[in-house]
């Protein structure tokens, strides 16, 4: 059984870091998609953050790109989100996700990871 732990939410003043953290037990990852998507209050969840295990160059959402940085650290099998310069627009539930394969990484925000987190909140105060 796939368990992704999210850690490193919180409160913060627009302008403000924080790093998200997903550590995923029970699967090492290898050759997979990972990220991080996040849902504000009465929004759909979009996609935020994206990282192919096998190569490639992370993929960013216009409203994050310059902001974000997702990372992976394979020697504690964890995934960040590193967030810059937050807005209150930022504000919302961050989700971890994971694909056994290339799934959303390849095909687009669209399709279903595998695996989910249980969700970690950012608050970004004005």
């Amino acid at each position: 059984q796939v368990q992704l732990v999210e850690s490193g939410g919180g409160s913060v003043q627009a302008g403000g870091s924080l790093r998200l953290s997903c550590a995923p037990s029970g699967y090492t990852y290898s050759n997979n998609c990972w990220g991080w998507f996040r849902q504000a209050p009465g929004k759909e969840r979009e996609g935020v953050a994206r990282i192919y295990t096998g190569g490639g160059i992370p993929y960013y959402a216009d409203s994050v790109k310059g902001r974000f940085d997702i990372s992976l650290d394979s020697a504690k099998n964890t995934v960040y989100l590193q967030m810059n310069s937050l807005k209150p627009e930022d504000t919302a539930m961050y989700y971890c996700a994971a694909d056994r394969l290339a799934g959303f990484c390849s095909l687009g925000w669209a399709y279903p990871p595998d695996y989910w987190g249980q969700g970690t909140q950012v608050t970004v105060s004005s």
